[in-house]
């Protein structure tokens, strides 16, 4: 049985992944293989958790990277949960794995007065500055990828039923909504200040650039970062900060995990759950800071 390719079809076909992704996912399943001297697929619906357990730890001791290894568990838990899910295996020896957290790299965030600080910098008195001022908000308030943000089309702009409708990986779509700080300067934005920006009447995307033009990537790291450094910010503030920054704060208010995958548009929840690292390192250093016998 090709196990591998069924699951790289329904990756491509029911996901919507991108080339790239299932690429990836690809080559962490053939090293699996390799690693523990399969030559058919076959083989692979009869690994034993002990297996894999194994297999990790190979990786660990041959020095990988903890992200490394957090990737290559990533591949190997959607492929075995699709296996289980389609009655390929009766139980997925993946389940209940968890790469060690020891080592491994954690987002960068800012605090929620760093976000204030930083949100507060664009000069509202010019057409650019309100441009960013209401990027920032928007990115803020949606945790949107940069990549996401600057190809926002207008038609994918709600204002009246507050959400927005962003394009991730592979092209999936999902309806993000959006706070009314943001709804507010987007209005703004749309109404009075992207018209003056705006040099040809065929370009659809939301946010401009000062010749008219779209907004790019590169063009938006800049800026952020510019911003950051006006606002005091120690350290470099990249877009992914903002959006670090939304998923961390939202889970140190009592937002559900499954609630913040969904708004992220991560595929396995495994991904958003780095988060949970980092609102358990905060709440364990407050209590070490306010309990008499901590």
């Amino acid at each position: 049985m090709h196990y591998i390719g069924l699951f790289l079809e329904y990756l491509t076909v029911e996901l919507g992944l991108a080339e790239n992704t299932c690429g990836a996912y690809e080559r962490d399943l053939r090293v699996l293989m390799k690693d523990l001297w399969f030559s058919e697929e076959d083989a692979l619906a009869g690994v034993s958790r002990q297996q894999l357990i194994d297999y990790l730890t190979s990786l660990k001791n041959r020095g990988r990277t903890a992200s490394t290894i957090a990737r290559k568990l990533a591949a190997i838990k959607a492929f075995y949960r699709f296996l289980a899910a389609e009655r390929y295996i009766k139980n997925d020896p993946a389940e209940v794995i968890e790469a060690g957290v020891k080592g491994m790299h954690l987002p960068k965030v800012l605090s929620v007065e760093e976000v204030e600080d930083l949100l507060n910098e664009p000069n509202l008195g010019t057409p650019e500055g309100y441009r960013d001022k209401t990027m920032l908000e928007v990115l803020y308030a949606t945790g949107m990828r940069v990549s996401e943000l600057v190809a926002l089309k207008t038609a994918n702009v709600n204002l009246d039923m507050k959400y927005v409708i962003a394009f991730g990986k592979g092209s999936k779509e999902r309806i993000i909504p959006i706070g009314r700080t943001a709804v507010k300067y987007l209005s703004s934005y749309m109404e009075k200040i992207r018209p003056g920006l705006l040099k040809d009447e065929n370009w659809e995307l939301l946010f401009l650039s000062s010749w008219g033009g779209p907004m790019t990537r590169q063009r938006f790291f800049e800026i952020i970062r510019d911003y950051g450094k006006s606002a005091g910010i120690k350290r470099p503030v990249t877009p992914h900060m903002l959006r670090h920054s939304f998923a961390t704060h939202l889970l140190e208010n009592g937002t559900d995990l499954r609630v913040v995958q969904e708004l992220l548009g991560h595929a396995d929840i495994s991904t958003t759950q780095i988060y949970t690292h980092l609102t358990n390192k905060r709440i364990k250093e407050i209590y070490d800071r306010a309990h008499p016998r901590a």
